[in-house]
């Protein structure tokens, strides 16, 4: 199996990217949005889809593949579990760039019904889960706990964003509830939990996808 890295390891290679090389997270978060659009268009994603997004760098992928989409004629929509103003960064650059490009954006920051949730996803082809990243622990709280299940419903397939929310990064071990995947595009390289055997079932396709990060670095941490 190829070198798989750990939470801590993940955190490194990015702080690294952009501490020692330069390289922006924005750059980061753009390659790691085109590429997961790249392996939705070569499963032959022809829409809708609907984009769950959490408020963290997660979500901000997840604004990155909604415009490539947009871009690529292909009907898109967010659905944004927070309330705008607790974006920060790179996550809220690349929301107020999806704003301004007048992308459908649905904003769920409270108490919500499954039947709000199933209206929400209704008519998808592929449902996008850019809610939860490698730094979440522990079970989801709502509302993601109710999103997440109303997802494992939907006939859609879905595509992960760098692992399935709920998904520990570390250990494999699937939270309750846990995205259940079709794909998985995952950043840099495979995830130290996906070696569990019990995280095979929510993972489904793993696809690793490189956002940029330089070679010599990656050799630092035995990927290349």
């Amino acid at each position: 199996m190829t070198k798989s890295l750990s939470r801590d390891q993940v955190r490194d290679v990015d702080r690294r990217a952009i501490a020692e090389f330069g390289i922006t997270g924005l750059v980061l978060m753009e390659n790691a949005g085109r590429g997961c659009v790249n392996a939705l268009l070569a499963a032959g994603c022809r829409g809708p889809v609907v984009i769950c997004c959490g408020k963290g760098n997660n979500g901000g992928d997840g604004f990155v593949i909604a415009r490539h989409l947009d871009a690529a004629g292909i009907a898109v929509r967010l659905l944004l579990l927070a309330d705008p103003a607790e974006l920060q960064g790179d996550a809220l650059a690349n929301y107020q760039i999806a704003a301004k490009s007048r992308l459908m954006i649905r904003i769920i920051n409270g108490q919500v019904t499954g039947a709000d949730l199933d209206l929400a996803l209704q008519g998808a082809e592929w449902i996008v889960d850019a809610l939860l990243g490698t730094g979440a622990t522990g079970n989801p709280k709502p509302p993601y706990s109710s999103l997440i299940q109303r997802m494992n419903l939907s006939s859609a397939r879905v595509l992960a964003v760098d692992l399935p929310s709920g998904l520990d990064c570390d250990t494999g071990r699937p939270a309750e509830p846990t995205i259940r995947a079709d794909q998985t595009c995952t950043f840099v390289a495979a995830k130290k939990g996906f070696e569990n055997p019990a995280a095979s079932e929510y993972l489904g396709a793993v696809q690793v996808v490189e956002i940029g990060v330089p070679r010599c670095l990656l050799a630092e941490f035995g990927l290349s």
